[in-house]
């Protein structure tokens, strides 16, 4: 479901392989039997909210899978392809880049004709590309650098809006990461 315009989503993408793929099976099935069982918007929201809750601390455990953007070049590239969105009108006031998936929050503004799908796609191959040639050696050719598909979850409200934003932000320390992951390139935040 993508976001009608005006909107705020937090994207998620993960790289391919980064969570196993027992789990993620495991996963996917409770959470479609939390929305079969969500029996109001605010239930279904709930489970949405757990979902990805659990999700992220899959991915967060970075038990399989690569660890490519680890890579500060990498993660210049990326991050800067995540910001040259809003030269299309797009507008990104936060980002997270961890060391198997990234965070995003974005904001499609009223008015401005953007598909978020066709600028999630174009990301997506912009980035897999330039990995792909940053990566010469370390990622087969027919690999793919990015899982197919994104997570995304609306923001519904500004107070909604500061707490992901927090998160996002304090998502580096939470995981100890070494303190590089705690600026430019791997965070980047506004008001």
């Amino acid at each position: 479901m993508l976001p009608p315009e005006g909107e705020t989503i937090l994207l998620t993408l993960r790289l391919a392989g980064s969570i196993p793929a027992r789990a993620g099976h495991e996963l996917h099935a409770r959470r479609v039997a939390a929305q079969q069982a969500a029996d109001s918007p605010e239930a279904h929201r709930r489970a949405e909210k757990q979902w990805f809750a659990a999700f992220d601390a899959l991915l967060d455990a970075r038990t399989v899978g690569p660890d490519y953007l680890e890579k500060e070049k990498l993660a210049e590239t990326i991050a800067g392809e995540l910001l040259m969105l809003e030269e299309q009108g797009l507008q990104v006031p936060c980002l997270v880049l961890l060391p198997n998936h990234l965070h995003a929050v974005l904001r499609l503004p009223v008015g401005s004709g953007l598909s978020l799908y066709k600028a999630i796609d174009l990301l997506h191959q912009r980035t897999a590309a330039q990995a792909r040639r940053l990566l010469r050696g370390h990622l087969p050719s027919e690999a793919d650098f990015w899982q197919t598909g994104f997570h995304e979850l609306p923001i519904r409200d500004e107070q909604e809006l500061a707490r992901v934003q927090t998160y996002l932000l304090a998502h580096p320390r939470r995981l100890q990461l070494p303190e590089r992951f705690h600026d430019w390139p791997y965070v980047f935040g506004r008001s």
